[in-house]
């Protein structure tokens, strides 16, 4: 869970302190959120929680990919395999198996 008082610091606090943040980051697994002046700027994060964010949003796309295809199918958008096959072998002038 975020938490404000620990998550969000300063990029100045940031700098003098990071092996502590670096410590804080890979016994948390949670992103700090680093402010210049007063606003939020950056968002730091060790990088396996960051491989793991990258994962989920690869597969979210792919959920999404997966459902416009069955919308698309549900609405008669959609040919046969075998069909768009052909036409790929034709245009790329791949032999038939």
């Amino acid at each position: 869970m975020f938490d404000l008082s620990r998550d969000i610091n300063s990029l100045s606090n940031f700098k003098r302190n990071t092996a502590e943040f670096m410590e804080q980051l890979k016994e948390t697994k949670q992103p700090i959120v680093l402010t210049v002046n007063g606003k939020a700027e950056l968002v730091v994060q060790d990088v396996e929680s960051y491989q793991r964010l990258l994962e989920t949003a690869e597969l979210v796309d792919s959920i999404k990919g997966i459902r416009r295809a069955l919308e698309q199918m549900k609405h008669g958008k959609s040919r046969p395999a075998d069909q768009v096959i052909a036409e790929l072998r034709q245009e790329f002038g791949i032999p038939d198996e």
